[in-house]
């Protein structure tokens, strides 16, 4: 394996066997997939660690993925995880991606919240996303993405950390579908850039995880 190749850890979720009486993570195949081509290694982190910052700090990785799937709240154990290597990459500057549920935990990390969204218009569809930060306009060389969404979760300009800036916005409603920490390497993004990967995933990841630019 090529020692210079990134390093990424990445959370999981937490399933229920249907068919036996035990408890499972989990991840999608899109993950270890989107990993391999982008040249990352993809470092998975269980739930039911004892000790998860002693745990990751023996694995010298060189960024984080808070992933997607299920809702904050929903399993007080994987909220715990997600949390401990959020503060962990936060102490060693490890640049950290928040995809989905990720974007929301890093809010809520910073004191902000979230809001249920009323209808299912972020659910299975794709959203024109107008960028409003220079530093993306210039990384993805473009004013505007089309991007997946399988959220109901969004986030408004009144629940947004005020540690936090916008990225990205919803072309119709305004919702915040983007954001960056000013001074931290920290990205959250509400679309799912494993599934359907497009360049300006792979522009974001690389900029992220290879160039350093955040």
């Amino acid at each position: 394996m090529n020692s210079n190749k990134p390093r990424i850890a990445i959370s999981l979720r937490i399933v229920k066997s249907t068919t036996y009486d035990e408890t499972r993570d989990a991840l999608s195949h899109d993950w270890p997939k989107f990993l391999e081509d982008m040249e990352m290694v993809p470092i998975y982190i269980p739930n039911n660690l004892t000790d998860v910052k002693k745990y990751v700090s023996d694995l010298q990785i060189n960024g984080l993925i808070l992933s997607g799937g299920d809702s904050l709240g929903q399993d007080p154990i994987r909220d715990k995880t997600e949390k401990i290597l959020l503060e962990f990459a936060i102490s060693k500057k490890i640049p950290v991606l928040g995809v989905c549920r990720g974007l929301q935990l890093i809010n809520e990390y910073f004191g902000g919240d979230l809001t249920e969204n009323n209808t299912d218009s972020h659910i299975g569809s794709k959203h024109i996303l107008n960028i409003v930060d220079k530093k993306f306009k210039k990384i993805l060389n473009s004013e505007k993405i089309i991007t997946n969404s399988f959220h109901s979760n969004t986030i408004h300009n009144s629940n947004l950390s005020e540690d936090l800036k916008i990225i990205a916005v919803h072309e119709v409603d305004n919702t915040i579908e983007a954001v960056s920490h000013p001074t931290l390497p920290i990205i959250g993004v509400m679309w799912h850039p494993e599934r359907n990967s497009e360049n300006f995933d792979m522009d974001i990841m690389n900029s992220l995880f290879k160039k350093n630019i955040f």
